[in-house]
């Protein structure tokens, strides 16, 4: 394996350059979810803007991460074969083009229309980013550097309900020039170039189709659908049940990502000690406890604390699925971590077609539902790892 990034900074004539890319190379795990995210605690201010109910308006999130989801089926393969680098910087580009028009759009069609741009460039950064950072990183020390990237991703995760809230407050519609201004930055970026080795064959996508990266993908579409992908259905229950302002259910949702960021890392470094299989489960259990009872606590605080917890329980999920599938000695590890991402992703992406109708019916069971599913099947699904003496090349 070729040892290209960190001994590239004692050569390179820009050693500035590079640090930065390598900083975009983490911070572009920011933007999915905080492009995904953005509108969950403005639901009812985009509806009354755009001349339709919350519930209407709840289908921007499914027009961002449905597109964003199925595209990441074939966007890290594909991504692999016309070049990184390239790839992520024209998606980027992309990206700033469809949050521009979902800051202008006069209607919901077109307003869903730029989402689903949005999601559908964001595709092609998220796995590229990720299988470049597995790329440069030692097996042993895999668990803490997706650590630190899930950490980015649970920035995003946190400030997004919080940025989305504040901007309600003047004009909801401001929030996409946030996420514009960082799609150009890291757009003019870039990333750190890697060299293949010259005997890399193409990659293919039925490589990344392998029934445990399947597997590994279902534990993720739970472990992301029923945990942060709760968010909108909670900020739903903010506004019926507690009569919160924007800002106030922004910075209630916001505490799941913080918990993110701070835990991120620590559940990487414990992951290269346990296992990912061992650290999914875990999450996935105190996860589906932490779920139900944010559905059923009457005390705002005893939400507010146990949806902090829950973004503790989520990274070890997301972060133990990517530390899995990354980790495993199969061909095409960027088109597996692209599936494995598309299926996290799609739950979120389902979860308020799935789960709105269910809210409207019982709050309670909204919430039950999927805590029930990912306590019970994620954990089976999870295939085992074996212990890995084996150093890899």
């Amino acid at each position: 394996m070729s040892n290209t990034s960190p001994d590239e900074n004692t050569h390179n004539p820009r050693p500035l350059r590079l640090r930065l890319q390598l900083i975009a190379l983490y911070a572009g795990g920011f933007l999915g979810p905080f492009g995904g995210g953005v509108v969950a605690s403005v639901l009812p201010e985009i509806g009354d803007d755009l001349g339709v109910g919350a519930s209407a308006a709840a289908s921007s999130l499914t027009a961002y991460l449905l597109p964003f989801a199925a595209l990441m089926l074939v966007s890290g393969t594909l991504g692999s074969r016309w070049g990184k680098v390239r790839t992520v910087r024209i998606a980027y580009g992309v990206y700033v083009a469809a949050s521009l028009a979902c800051f202008l759009a006069p209607t919901l069609d077109i307003f869903l229309a730029a989402r689903v741009l949005q999601g559908s460039a964001n595709a092609f950064t998220t796995p590229l980013l990720l299988a470049s950072l597995a790329a440069a990183t030692p097996q042993a020390r895999l668990g803490r550097a997706l650590g630190a990237f899930g950490a980015f991703q649970a920035a995003g995760q946190s400030s997004a309900p919080l940025i989305g809230g504040l901007a309600a407050e003047f004009d909801w519609r401001l929030a996409f020039l946030v996420i514009a201004v960082v799609a150009g930055v890291l757009g003019a970026v870039g990333l750190p170039k890697t060299t293949a080795p010259p005997s890399a064959a193409p990659a293919r996508l039925r490589d990344a189709l392998r029934p445990e990266v399947l597997r590994i993908g279902v534990a993720a579409l739970l472990g992301w659908g029923a945990l942060g992908g709760l968010s909108f259905l909670l900020a739903f229950r903010f506004e019926d049940e507690f009569g919160l302002s924007p800002t106030a259910r922004g910075l209630m949702l916001t505490l799941f990502g913080l918990a993110g960021i701070i835990a991120a890392r620590r559940a990487g470094i414990l992951i290269d000690r346990i296992g990912a299989q061992k650290a999914v489960t875990i999450g996935a259990i105190s996860g589906a406890v932490l779920v139900a009872v944010v559905g059923l606590a009457s005390a705002i605080p005893a939400i507010a604390i146990a949806w902090f917890i829950a973004g503790v329980s989520s990274q070890f999920v997301l972060v133990g699925v990517n530390a899995a599938v990354l980790g495993s000695q199969g061909p095409n590890r960027g088109g597996a971590v692209s599936v494995v991402q598309a299926m996290r992703f799609g739950g979120a992406a389902l979860a308020p077609l799935a789960l709105t109708p269910i809210y409207d019916a019982s709050s309670i069971a909204s919430f039950l539902i999927p805590a029930a599913l990912l306590a019970v099947v994620a954990p089976l699904i999870m295939p085992r790892q074996k212990p890995s003496n084996t150093a890899e090349a």
